[in-house]
């Protein structure tokens, strides 16, 4: 643990930490970053990648597995590069991202294809790449899946998708797994809509699947939903020869190590939380899955990638209102919406630590014309002024993936750091690309400019 002029960074959790003064990614200084590619600038870290990768497939060594790397959470190449490297297959959720995987040398066999609206374009082009299943949510899915495969003379692996109905006790914009959500098949209907899928001559029913939401730190839920669908893949596994269960994704980090630590005099919440690691999470659900002699699949992406990475930004102006003081910063919510989508914490620190700057409750805020424009509100942070460099902890999962051109922003650069080497990974957006594909109405061309 490192605890410096009042913020916090666990380093167990990741390869960002300070030397001196200065805050490093690996055995680099990002102020050295800074200089060679500005801001706001995305950093990951490839050691925390492989770190946290190794740590999950280890942890599950006792069953025979297959980790698919949530590609949503973060789908820039390298990143994905490094995890097909070392065996990870890929959890996808549109043509795109299986189209993004194969750019970076993943292999279309070790994918398994989610979401519920896949279009008959998509779910060919899966077909004709050989992903290794499609997750199934409705019965109108399978029948289109079953009616595409049939034209293109292939059999179709599919695993259907079950809604637990297990509530996940996170944010209600990312739990999945509870009837009031979109997602799956109800558990009182999965038997019945295989034994009908049986029937459809072009699927092959190769597993199980479910998923109960995100950002989930306590491995309760995990084992309620495991417990109440082993019995379910069991039963599948001999009326139907299933060969997987995928337990989904969801493992939770810590974005607050205040929280971890139990170091909250600054954030007084008046709680610490235990965080959620790979060899806890086993030891609560394999002694369900090792009965079942199923392959077990798994589908994480903060996890492996969350901690990964942070997005540093520059303080432009420093405004005192009365009694709020604000640290506008050249980043904002189309950089990393999180924040203003889903009250979420990052943790936020300087890039060079200075002596004798009391920390005073600040709002960092961004230039978007917009109140929820913001990365915290109220929080004591070390003292900032104009030109100095923050770093938003733990933005390597949902950070550059939903980054968006509002108000005509470009997207943000995006570098991978290996030990004492650093590279280019994403090129900062030229703003001309932002309109390049747009063009004029021919009547408007035509008719002449008020002057």
């Amino acid at each position: 643990m490192i605890h410096l002029a009042g913020f916090l960074l666990i380093d167990l959790m990741h390869e960002f930490h300070y030397v001196g003064k200065k805050l490093y990614c690996e055995g680099v200084a990002l102020e050295s970053l800074v200089g060679k590619f500005g801001t706001p600038l995305y950093v990951y870290s490839q050691k925390t990648l492989t770190d946290h990768f190794q740590k999950l497939d280890r942890a599950l060594e006792p069953v025979d597995h297959l980790i698919c790397f949530a590609t949503k959470s973060n789908s820039n190449l390298s990143v994905l590069r490094t995890l097909a490297n070392l065996g990870s297959g890929f959890d996808i959720v549109s043509a795109g991202e299986l189209q993004r995987v194969v750019a970076a040398g993943g292999d279309p066999r070790k994918c398994v294809f989610a979401g519920v609206g896949k279009t008959a374009e998509e779910i060919e082009f899966a077909l004709r790449r050989g992903v290794y299943s499609f997750n199934a949510e409705s019965e109108p899915e399978l029948e289109r899946i079953n009616e595409i495969a049939r034209r293109l003379k292939k059999i179709a692996p599919i695993a259907v998708r079950v809604n637990p109905n297990v509530e996940a006790h996170t944010h209600k914009k990312i739990t999945t797994g509870t009837y009031e959500n979109k997602f799956g098949v109800a558990f009182d209907r999965v038997e019945a809509v295989y034994a009908r899928a049986h029937r459809l001559k072009n699927l092959r029913l190769r597993g199980v699947q479910m998923h109960i939401g995100s950002q989930i730190t306590d491995a309760g839920p995990f084992e309620e939903a495991v417990r109440k669908i082993a019995p379910l893949a069991s039963r599948l596994r001999e009326r139907h020869g299933i060969e997987f269960l995928s337990i989904g994704g969801g493992l939770g980090i810590i974005y607050d190590p205040a929280l971890a630590s139990g170091r909250v005099e600054w954030w007084k919440s008046g709680r610490a939380k235990k965080i959620l690691t790979p060899q806890v999470y086993a030891r609560r659900l394999l002694p369900l899955l090792q009965p079942l002699q199923l392959r077990i699949l798994i589908e994480p992406g903060r996890f492996i990638s969350g901690n990964a990475g942070v997005l540093v930004t520059r303080v432009e102006y420093v405004k005192r209102t009365g009694s709020k003081n604000f640290l506008i910063v050249d980043a904002a919510m189309n950089d990393l919406i999180r924040p203003a989508f889903y009250e979420a914490y990052h943790e936020i620190v300087p890039l060079t630590h200075r002596n004798g700057r009391a920390p005073i409750k600040s709002d960092v805020v961004g230039p978007i014309c917009e109140s929820g424009d913001f990365f915290c509100q109220d929080r004591p942070l070390p003292k900032a002024g104009e030109g100095d460099y923050l770093a938003l902890m733990s933005a390597g999962a949902y950070g550059s993936v939903m980054a968006s051109n509002y108000n005509t922003r470009a997207l943000a650069a995006e570098v991978l750091v290996k030990g004492r080497r650093a590279e280019l990974v994403r090129e900062r957006q030229q703003l001309s690309d932002i309109w390049a594909h747009e063009k004029l109405a021919v009547w408007l061309k035509d008719a002449g400019l008020k002057r």
